[in-house]
């Protein structure tokens, strides 16, 4: 049995169904194609789960989810979920007085009340006649959309399937009013996302109940299915999982992870055992940095106060920084409006924090640990506190008194005054790096881990990307006594204070600070970067960040940038917090807060000019810039502050591969022994560049290899004609290879351009344009014969450019041009085209081109004629695999594809001889198709069929008839009629009718009802 999209289809129904799901064909189903809602079972869903309701609710209520507005997409399917939420509120009159009705969308606290469909081919008619391949209907609401295409297909991924969704948002966009989600499959790779997710947040789904993914698992179709499908954990994830933001200006829809999800329903179940067993002990939630750690308290939250079982409880969120506290409050604010049910307040002070307290019962409340600390006694002994603290053991600890030697006092750390101020009130955690295996405070106050999920799953699932680490030191002359120095100094303070308090002891660091900040090796560092950021700043949106030791270092780095490259006025910029003791000529350059507000807004908008920012303390923790992959360290850090760092550069962002770690400090080792801490799969996780500087010379002797037998060496020289003929040469010795040597590589050189971004650094300016050299082949492989994908850094690096103006020396520009249009033409085939490419110098090139050109058409030629199409595409294959097989040569592979070409152009003008239409001429085709009927009737009367046989079919087709075995029978009898009125030969006719249905069928998918 061949496996296709239909195949996928029907494993799909045959899964939901057997969760519950009622099937439907949508060709079945008697309706407005023109609606997306199934009106009948929304109103009578509408009125089982609401009792009591009116007609004149319920048709007021289905009023306003079928009218939602003239907002732009996002904001329609945001006003929807706020109503699928809340209900929708329909005023009525009862004995004079006015009432509100609030009619439920979909019942969440009984699943089984609602009715869940299945429906496959269910078509739309907008903006453009559409039918999605399956869709998911909660009360007769379209809720999940699948997208799916055939894994036996080469030519077709996923990423078609996204494409496909995103063009169906603007040719149909009433379906997406109502979209929970969206799937993409193949029956293997299963993605899951929202409407304004781009490709790389399509998620796979990898869990069932909660355990870990198996060990080179790729059955996520079926996970998928079993995890977010069963009716009551759909509408778990759609009720409790989803979240609208606004992001730079725009509606954002963010959808848990997996592991999101079941970390969340743990920590609620033992959030329940923890009240029951009054343990006051939850746990500690471990996911990695950058997999959305706050989301998940978000999440959590949401669930804690909506569920009924927990009696409304106040919520205390702590962190232990104000610019923390700040980014997270914001978090939680930015999805109040839904899942929370309230906003947010923040305590200005432990006073604040106590008159925030005395309310009884509900409120979200944040505070900063610090504010524990400035006072003693108790705050509030209410049990029904839930307190939630985000990097719970980065200063939560220290129960036990430290005596302090010089004063004789007892000390002690931020748990002990958490403790003592809430009494009874229940401890959970959450933390992107692991606990310390020395820290019993963390667990004596928390628990134990409730869900782990460290680097390398995250790494795996595409939630973030890995981290590669380059050790600059060397070049900064940094003696090994300097650098043993600074480690002990910090090792020093650590120990004595915490090291919270590190940043703090400025005073012991002075003699460090004469070292690192000195001037002749500030200019060497100040060279160093800019050498290695102007050689990585087409990387991306070529966001980077500095992070120095002090902020004289960073200020006087600052200045010396500027002064070596004037032009980065705009690009490079201080943020740094100001003091009263600070020069005066930093006022300006260090400004206010809210100038340093204004700096946040600009370095996360990709487009503008702000590139690079020199930080000290600030933005190291809480802040995503995703596109940012590249930092430069020259300032000691250890352990969590190390790792939370660094995890700066590990955000997705379309198609990065990686971020970069630059080390200008010597902190290998305490890279090592903060990784330690994490799992044993993850110690190796941050490998040395010198690891990408290998991959990347095995890649280049592999693509060495390809090109055995052809000198490239005039791409090293001073000509620029010659280096742009020697790109269209390799792309033409690369077209005579054999296909999968072509396939080779594209692929290889993708690999070999992904670990250069890494190890630049390390290569020398020759090995670097020999590297370009491969990458204006591939390019031009994948622009002219289709092969692969171009990268946005290699648009970056003006390769297609590069490519396009080699070609156009060629003298066939225009045709490489045109064959690029979206709906390329079969007049584009003139005498005036074929003679360029009968006299392009490279051969392989031109054989591509024409075939690309002719592909084209061919595909054209599909969507009307079908006898025509079938013809020619099987000559064309003919053609091409003597070609593939080296039966015939480039040059007389190009005479036969012009051969074909003008066959098509002159079958293309026959219509025009004729008299008729495009449709006329594909029916006038379908019935002479046999050349007995030619011999035996008049070609006039073929003509004079084909016109009223295309009339006939225009006016008897109706919306989904080649569906419908009735349809598609009463259409048979019509065009065996016209046959026996023509006395259309009987041997014949069969053919012909099966013909001229499906050509009748094609006639469906292109002309709009």
């Amino acid at each position: 049995m061949p496996i296709n999209e239909n195949t996928l289809e029907q494993a799909i129904i045959a899964e939901l169904q057997g969760l519950g799901y009622e099937y439907l064909y949508g060709p079945d189903i008697e309706r407005d194609y023109h609606e997306v809602l199934l009106e009948d079972c929304v109103k009578s869903s509408f009125m089982s789960i609401n009792p009591g309701i009116t007609m004149d609710i319920l048709n007021e209520a289905y009023k306003a989810i079928k009218d939602l507005g003239l907002l732009r997409l996002e904001e329609l399917n945001a006003s929807f979920h706020k109503l699928m939420i809340e209900g929708i509120p329909v005023s009525y009159q009862q004995q004079g007085e006015n009432r509100t009705f609030n009619v439920k969308v979909v019942d969440f606290l009984h699943p089984e009340k609602n009715n869940f469909k299945v429906i496959n081919q269910y078509t739309i008619i907008e903006h453009k006649q559409k039918r999605p391949d399956v869709i998911v209907f909660i009360n007769g609401i379209p809720m999940v959309l699948f997208e799916l295409k055939n894994m036996a297909n080469n030519s077709t991924t996923v990423e078609n399937a996204y494409k496909q969704i995103k063009n169906y948002q603007l040719d149909i966009p009433s379906l997406f009013y109502y979209n929970a989600f969206n799937v993409i499959s193949d029956g293997i790779d299963t993605r899951v996302g929202t409407i304004t997710s781009d490709f790389t947040r399509y998620m796979a789904w990898k869990s069932e109940n909660g355990e870990k993914p198996a060990e080179n698992a790729t059955d996520f179709f079926t996970i998928m299915l079993n995890g977010m499908m069963p009716p009551s954990r759909l509408l778990d994830i759609v009720r409790n999982f989803i979240v609208f933001q606004d992001i730079q200006g725009k509606t954002v829809k963010i959808l848990a992870g997996y592991h999101q999800y079941f970390a969340v329903r743990k920590s609620v179940a033992r959030t329940k055992e923890a009240l029951k067993a009054k343990s006051r002990k939850v746990g500690v939630v471990w996911h990695t940095q950058g997999s959305g750690k706050s989301l998940s308290m978000v999440f959590y939250a949401g669930i804690i106060v909506s569920d009924s079982e927990f009696a409304n409880p106040t919520l205390v969120v702590l962190t232990d920084r104000n610019d923390l506290d700040n980014q997270l409050f914001n978090t939680f604010s930015a999805s109040s409006k839904l899942l929370l049910r309230q906003v947010p307040k923040q305590a200005e002070s432990r006073e604040h924090l106590v008159e925030l307290l005395k309310v009884k019962a509900g409120g979200i409340i944040f505070t900063t640990i610090q504010k524990f600390s400035e006072g003693e006694g108790i705050i509030n002994d209410r049990s029904n506190i839930i307190f939630m603290a985000d990097e719970a053991h980065r200063s939560q600890y220290g129960l036990d008194g430290k005596l302090d030697r010089t004063t004789g006092e007892w000390k002690y750390g931020m748990a002990k005054y958490m403790r003592d101020g809430l009494p009874n009130a229940t401890f959970i955690g959450f933390t992107g790096t692991p606990i310390d295996l020395k820290d019993k405070s963390t667990i004596e106050v928390f628990g134990d881990y409730i869900d782990v999920y460290d680097m390398t799953q995250a790494v795996e699932d595409g939630a973030t990307v890995p981290i590669y680490y380059e050790n600059r030191t060397a070049k900064l002359k940094l003696n090994e006594e300097i650098l043993q120095k600074i480690d002990q100094e910090y090792e020093n303070i650590a120990e004595e204070a915490g090291e919270y308090v590190v940043e703090k002891s400025k005073e012991d660091l002075t003699s460090i600070e004469a070292v690192v900040g000195a001037k002749e090796r500030l200019e060497m560092l100040a060279d160093d970067i800019i050498a290695h950021y102007e050689d990585r700043q087409y990387v991306l949106t070529g966001k980077a960040m500095i992070v120095c030791m002090t902020r004289r270092i960073a200020i006087n780095l600052y200045k010396l940038l500027l002064e070596k490259r004037p032009s980065w006025q705009e690009k490079v910029k201080v943020v740094l917090t100001a003091s009263n003791q600070d020069p005066e000529e930093w006022h300006d350059l260090i400004g206010n807060k809210a100038y340093r507000d204004s700096l946040m807004v600009e370095f996360k908008d990709n487009a503008s000019e702000f590139k690079i920012a020199i930080v000290v303390d600030m933005w190291l923790t809480g802040f995503d810039v995703p596109s940012m992959a590249t930092m430069y360290i020259d300032k000691p850090m250890k352990g969590h502050n190390l790792m939370q760092a660094i995890a700066r550069v590990n955000r997705v962002y379309k198609d990065k591969e990686a971020g970069l770690i630059v080390d200008y400090i010597g902190m290998v080792a305490d890279l090592k022994l903060a990784l330690n801490q994490y799992t044993k799969r993850d110690q190796d996780k941050v490998p040395d560049v010198g690891l990408a500087y290998s991959v990347a010379m095995a890649k280049l002797e592999i693509m060495r290899d390809y090109f055995y037998g052809f000198s490239y060496m005039e791409f090293f020289g001073d000509s620029d004609v010659k280096r742009l003929k020697i790109i269209a040469d390799g792309v033409d010795f690369a077209l005579g290879l054999e296909d999968e040597e072509i396939k080779g590589i594209v692929r290889e050189t993708t690999a070999l351009g992904q670990a250069e971004t890494l190890c630049r650094s390390m290569l020398d300016d020759r090995t670097k344009q020999e590297i370009e050299f491969f990458k204006c082949v591939k390019a031009g492989l994948c622009k002219v014969a289709g092969r692969g994908k171009i990268t946005a850094n290699e648009i970056n690096a003006r390769i297609v450019k590069m490519l396009e103006q080699a070609i156009e020396q060629d003298g066939v520009f225009n045709i490489f041009a045109e064959t690029g249009k979206k709906n390329p033409e079969i007049s584009l085939l003139s005498e005036e085209y074929m003679k360029q490419i009968r006299n392009m110098k490279h051969k392989n090139l031109a054989a591509e081109m024409l075939r690309k050109l002719l592909v084209d058409n061919i595909k054209v030629l599909s969507r009307t004629s079908v006898v025509k199409s079938q013809l020619f595409s099987e000559k064309m294959k003919t053609v091409l695999n003597r070609y593939n097989n080296r039966m015939i040569t480039s040059a007389e592979v190009i005479e036969e594809l012009l051969n074909l070409s003008q066959e098509m152009t002159d079958s293309f003008n026959v219509g025009q001889n004729k008299g008729l239409s495009t449709d006329e001429l594909a029916f006038y085709y379908a019935l002479s198709a046999e050349p007995e009927v030619l011999r035996n009737m008049e070609d006039s009367v073929l003509v004079e069929m084909a016109q009223e046989l295309t009339a006939l079919i225009q006016k008897n087709r109706t919306v989904d008839w080649d569906k419908k075995q009735s349809a598609r029978a009463y259409m048979r009898v019509q065009v065996k009629r016209l046959l026996l009125k023509y006395k259309y030969p009987p041997e014949q006719a069969k053919a012909a009718i099966i013909t001229v249905i499906k050509q009748a069928e094609l006639m469906s998918a292109n002309i709009a009802i």
